[in-house]
């Protein structure tokens, strides 16, 4: 599908949204759907979709669709609800520069260097991989070494086999993706391996794509050498303690000729330090109110640039609710301000958002620590939720309902998870 191309940008929008990926394109939606008249919506690449497009698999859409799609089936339907929604887009521009006054300076290979004016700002660059840099593995620095989604960018987008015997080395689910995808083309992979003593992808993703295809997964096991001067030529690996220290005397090595590295992703918030918001530091992400509005007032953010998903379902839904409070903003209806903070406590990571009001209705995102069976998730005295377990590498969503909250008198919520 073709993403129709802005023919002039006018000086001033209602909403802007950077980002054109499934965040961006669900929040502008949302912003229409409160009334927002000129929205612009701008992305760094030829065209609007961001990942989905080179994500072929199915599995995308249940939550959000009512059904199960392939990444550029879900792709296709956002961009035709923004097309449908007479909104414009603006794609291979790069946001350059964004001001606390909200006001972003583009450049673009069709307009140039441009700044237009917003009435309210939505933030959705997405996240990147981490790479090897990030984690400092020893060894030579041969061609090979690749980022799980480059590889899977060169095999479904581009034609191209990344290598012929492949080691992976984290269980994130791009990872366990491309494990079975190789697999299916051909390829050899050697193994999955995986530092931490659980895996960090989804379960579905685990017992789909490595134990229908006999992919062994190595947990508590790390590389510790890159071998190779022009190529990859093999790899050392060994176990690691609790501690996370490799033990040496029980190292080996695998020949092979590619390592993928599927090893987290980082959100990307280049434009939030720019403006100074408040950063969370252990989702990296801006700190949001209910709305998803950042501490910069008409500033919103959404979706991955937040907090890690699981599901582009969920980022739909996180994004709906910014553009919607967005178009609010720029029409005058400002809901009233959040009286709650969260505190994550026992086994939580984090909760988004980081503010909830008691009078309406919140779904809060929230990760663990580690892995807990038959568990209860407790948000201080007036609420909890049994589960039968909780694991880090799958997101735990609660909705919040009034009602929960209508005889509570604080002004901050501890959340943990305990053992039942």
């Amino acid at each position: 599908m073709i993403t129709p191309e802005v023919r002039q940008l006018a000086p001033r929008y209602d909403v802007v949204v950077s980002g054109a990926g499934p965040a961006g394109m669900a929040a502008a939606v949302g912003a229409r759907e409160r009334g927002a008249e000129r929205i612009l919506l701008i992305d760094r690449e030829r065209e609007a979709g961001g990942i989905l497009w080179q994500c072929i698999h199915h599995g995308f859409g249940l939550h959000h669709f009512g059904e199960e799609l392939t990444g550029p089936e879900y792709a296709e339907r956002c961009l035709r609800q923004v097309t449908d929604g007479g909104i414009d887009v603006l794609t291979d521009t790069y946001v350059y520069d964004i001001s606390p006054d909200r006001t972003l300076t583009l450049m673009s290979g069709s307009h140039g260097m441009r700044q237009v004016r917003a009435g309210a700002v939505v933030l959705a660059m997405g996240a990147r991989e981490r790479t090897r840099g990030a984690i400092r593995i020893p060894g030579e620095r041969p061609a090979g070494v690749l980022t799980a989604g480059l590889a899977q960018k060169f095999v479904n987008m581009m034609g191209l086999l990344p290598g012929r015997r492949v080691v992976i080395l984290g269980s994130g689910d791009i990872g366990l993706i491309m494990a079975r995808r190789l697999t299916l083309e051909g390829v050899e992979v050697l193994g999955v391996f995986e530092i931490m003593p659980y895996a960090n992808g989804l379960n579905r993703n685990i017992v789909q794509c490595l134990h229908d295809f006999d992919i062994p997964l190595s947990l508590s096991t790390t590389v510790v050498d890159i071998r190779g001067r022009e190529r990859v030529e093999g790899v050392t690996v060994a176990p690691v303690d609790q501690a996370l220290r490799p033990d040496m005397s029980r190292a080996h090595d695998i020949a092979c000729d590619t390592v993928l590295l599927s090893i987290g992703l980082i959100p990307e918030n280049e434009l939030s330090r720019r403006i100074d918001l408040r950063l969370d530091p252990v989702t990296s992400g801006p700190v949001v109110n209910s709305t998803m509005e950042t501490s910069i007032g008409g500033v919103f953010a959404c979706g991955n640039v937040v907090h890690i998903h699981d599901l582009v379902d969920f980022v739909s839904q996180e994004s709906l609710l910014a553009g919607r409070a967005a178009g609010d903003y720029v029409t005058g209806r400002r809901p009233p301000a959040d009286n709650i903070r969260l505190l994550p406590g026992d086994n939580v990571a984090y909760c988004v958002p980081h503010t909830l009001s008691t009078d309406r209705e919140h779904v809060v995102y929230m990760r663990v620590r580690k892995p807990m069976e038959k568990c209860t998730i407790r948000f201080g005295d007036v609420f909890s939720v049994k589960v039968r377990y909780v694991f880090p590498a799958e997101m735990v969503n609660i909705t919040m309902k009034p009602k929960f909250l209508e005889n509570f008198h604080g002004d901050s919520l501890r959340v943990d998870v305990v053992q039942r």
